[in-house]
């Protein structure tokens, strides 16, 4: 969780126009043969149009790679919880000082049931979830640079937090999700994310996909 959102490609095409133009997102098509596409499903380890702070601290679009790479595994670190993310080592450091926030449409789960001893799920339908009356879901995030190849690139996690509601019928988590008046106070490098995230959106629309 999550694992997939959804970027509109119509809607979403002035910013994800003006991160395809960056040198960054060449460099990273040249050096890491990654495509340049930024909508549609994406998943982990797509390239996607990202709000983040410039040089100014001014929110900018930049390219960004899903997920933080770890020694410990080949799999992404997609998602980092937000109950631990200014303590753990791992993510402490961007949670003070390089947040970022992922525009798409919506994001998807899928269903989990719990076996009777709580230690194995079982995953069944796929839904699409979104904030309600929204054409927008802003997805709050950390990033930081990595070597990829030989080239600085920057990666980002998904915060999630625990599920509100009817969505916990679906799953037990959920990614923190900002409301837009609150994008740049998220972003501003001096910010107070704390603050920030005791305002994130909790009422969700969701429906069955197939």
């Amino acid at each position: 969780m999550c694992t997939r959102f959804y970027v509109e490609p119509a809607y979403y095409a002035p910013i994800i126009t003006r991160a395809q133009k960056l040198k960054l997102a060449d460099d990273m098509m040249r050096h890491l043969g990654k495509p340049l596409t930024m909508s549609g499903e994406m998943r982990p380890t797509d390239v996607t149009a990202v709000l983040a702070p410039n040089k100014e601290g001014r929110v900018a679009v930049f390219p960004m790679i899903w997920g933080f790479s770890h020694e410990a595994t080949d799999a992404p670190i997609v998602n980092c919880r937000l109950e631990t993310a200014s303590q753990k080592e791992m993510w402490k450091d961007s949670w003070f000082r390089r947040r970022c926030v992922i525009p798409c449409s919506w994001y998807f789960e899928w269903e989990h049931f719990r076996s009777p001893d709580g230690k194995r799920s079982k995953v069944g339908d796929k839904y699409l979830i979104q904030p309600k009356d929204s054409h927008t879901t802003m997805l709050a995030g950390l990033y930081r640079f990595e070597e990829r190849n030989g080239l600085q690139v920057p990666v980002f996690s998904v915060l999630t937090r625990d599920a509100i509601g009817e969505l916990r019928e679906i799953h037990d988590r959920m990614p923190m999700i900002l409301q837009r008046e609150d994008v740049e106070s998220w972003i501003k490098p001096n910010g107070n994310p704390q603050e920030v995230s005791r305002r994130a959106l909790t009422e969700m629309c969701f429906e069955k996909t197939g």
